[in-house]
């Protein structure tokens, strides 16, 4: 008699800790952090009839924060005025939701949780953990206004690493 009385249990321990286990594996993607994903992008050219680069306008280098991060950052403005962020040599975790971000927070050592307390212009999904890749600045976007570049987890709402942005005169 006390066993039928324990099955019921059972099965409904057994489904809970199968649920839990699906979320966990559909939250974390654990399996992310042996995955790579290398982009070489060329760098956008200021004059197509020329083939020349475009000018850096400002420049940083990533610090790690909740995942080891490495490379350098510049925006680049061709003559038509558009400005494209370029990455460069860039090496960080996989994960899910990663996002290329402009923040006008500061980046602080060590942590990197306050990059997404005052504006912010998200340019779009990260497009491989490792290599060169080039995102579109909106136009219209005040440059000034934005100090950080930061690659930025979404579902977890954590910087994996950032840099400062240095204006070139």
């Amino acid at each position: 008699m006390s066993r039928t009385k324990h099955r019921p249990a059972f099965w409904i321990t057994t489904a809970a800790v199968v649920v839990a286990a699906a979320v966990g594996l559909y939250l974390f993607q654990p399996w992310r952090l042996l995955t790579t994903e290398r982009v070489n992008e060329a760098a956008p050219v200021a004059d197509a009839r020329q083939g020349a680069t475009a000018t850096p306008s400002a420049t940083g280098a990533f610090i790690s924060h909740e995942h080891e991060t490495s490379g350098a950052v510049e925006i680049l403005r061709g003559e038509d005025g558009k400005a494209t962020l370029r990455l460069t040599n860039l090496r960080t975790s996989d994960g899910p939701a990663l996002h290329v971000w402009l923040s006008d927070q500061p980046v602080r050592r060590g942590d990197g949780g306050n990059l997404d307390d005052g504006k912010h212009v998200d340019l779009g999904s990260l497009k491989g953990n490792e290599g060169n890749q080039n995102y579109a600045i909106p136009a219209g976007t005040d440059l000034k206004a934005y100090s950080t570049v930061t690659i930025w987890c979404e579902r977890f709402s954590a910087s994996f690493g950032a840099a400062e942005l240095k204006q070139r005169a």
